[in-house]
């Protein structure tokens, strides 16, 4: 059976999305030497970004593209990894984790000034719960707002003055070549990143063996543990894009450590758990990732604190997806 001509790879159409899928996309052409067409593919998510007046349902900037996939229209697809529902999808296949970005949250401000340094009264925009509970407990005296829109309009509205700083991912910022406008770098203890932030998911038609041989070659194997681990401190909670969870797994040698913090906005409570463990070399490794991040899960007190279930909400994307 002779190799395909060409792929068609589906992304969404944002400035982020596309840099994303061009990426990949020229990887794939290196590896087959075929000719691989990128897709844009609309979502309710990118339709309704733009309004507060919309509040962003979970799964959107997901369900159109995977529905791409499953209806043979594209080959392959491509998700910010932290965007991606944790509950596989039957027929579809998780492929490819390329190695991960700066998985760190930035501050970018019109001041120049820090998290800390920042006056009192100052207006910090994000619509993500993870991020405001945080900001709430290390700075009470800010106000954080909602804020939508792609990385360019989130900081031209600092620039502009509707806020004074804006938090977003760090990995967005550097792929759109706007590193220079960052203020700062949260740290891991200020803030933890979403589970798999920074990291890239690339999704194939399971019994697409051929390509999937292909994209296999894309996969980062220390990537693909860290945020397994991570992303099963989600699974372990039932959580979803609604809960205030953060997430950090590294790799040292054969030594996998994950941290976690749950956290609660309305209450100004917060429970970080970790634990660490030697990864045996073998087919177990991602097994044990896994079992690492439902032991940090269960560590994790839940007293007072709201996790919204992916049964409230179907999945775990949605209020980041942007950045």
């Amino acid at each position: 059976m002779s190799k395909p001509s060409s792929y068609r790879l589906g992304t969404r159409g944002s400035k982020l999305a596309l840099w994303q899928a061009n990426y990949v996309a020229d990887a794939l052409r290196k590896i087959t030497k075929a000719e691989v067409e990128v897709i844009v593919i609309s979502t309710e998510g990118d339709e309704t970004a733009g309004s507060l007046m919309n509040p962003i349902r979970p799964g959107v900037f997901v369900s159109s593209i995977r529905d791409a996939l499953i209806a043979n229209q594209v080959d392959l697809i491509v998700h910010s990894m932290k965007d991606l529902p944790s509950a596989k999808l039957l027929g579809l296949k998780l492929v490819a984790i390329p190695q991960r970005e700066d998985s760190r949250d930035i501050l970018i401000s019109r001041s120049g000034l820090g998290l800390i340094d920042l006056p009192a009264g100052s207006v910090v925009g994000t619509s993500s719960p993870r991020r405001a509970a945080r900001i709430k407990f290390l700075r009470p005296d800010l106000v954080t707002a909602p804020i939508r829109g792609n990385v360019d309009t989130r900081i031209q509205k600092v620039r502009d003055g509707e806020f004074d700083a804006v938090v977003l991912a760090a990995a967005g910022v550097k792929r759109l070549n706007r590193a220079s406008e960052i203020t700062e770098y949260l740290t891991s203890e200020q803030l933890l990143p979403a589970p798999a932030q920074g990291a890239l998911a690339i999704e194939i038609r399971g019994y697409d063996r051929d390509l999937g041989k292909a994209l296999e070659k894309l996969d980062h194997i220390q990537t693909r543990l860290i945020t397994t681990a991570e992303r099963a401190v989600l699974v372990g909670l039932d959580a979803s894009c609604q809960t205030a969870l953060g997430a950090l797994a590294t790799l040292d040698g054969n030594r996998l450590s994950l941290v976690a913090e749950l956290s609660d906005g309305e209450t100004n409570t917060h429970s970080r758990a970790e634990a660490a463990i030697v990864l045996e070399n073998g087919d177990t490794m991602l097994d044990e990732a896994f079992q690492l991040g439902l032991m940090v899960a269960k560590q994790l007190d839940t007293t007072g604190i709201n996790v919204a279930s992916r049964a409230d909400v179907n999945s775990e994307s949605g209020t980041e997806a942007n950045d």
